[in-house]
């Protein structure tokens, strides 16, 4: 699955926890968010199959069933 920036639509770069743009010069990450109520979703990995929880709505919910998207990282000035 390629990872395109939501800015400019190029091909993103992962390193050190993060998807990098190039072009753009921008950091993200990669968020879900249930379907349902608009909740983060935590991310659930084992065995090779990746899934979410919503504590909210105190499901499992499949990666098909979560809405996902690129938010630019928040940087912290100093």
């Amino acid at each position: 699955m390629e990872n395109n920036c939501p800015d400019c639509n190029e091909s993103m770069r992962w390193e050190q926890g993060s998807y990098h743009c190039d072009p753009c010069d921008k950091v993200f990450i990669k968020q879900g968010y249930c379907q349902t109520c608009d909740a983060q979703l935590e991310k659930l990995q084992a065995c090779g199959a990746t899934n979410y929880f919503c504590n909210q709505c105190n499901e499992l919910k499949s990666r098909s069933s979560a809405t996902i998207v690129f938010e630019a990282k928040k940087t912290v000035s100093q």
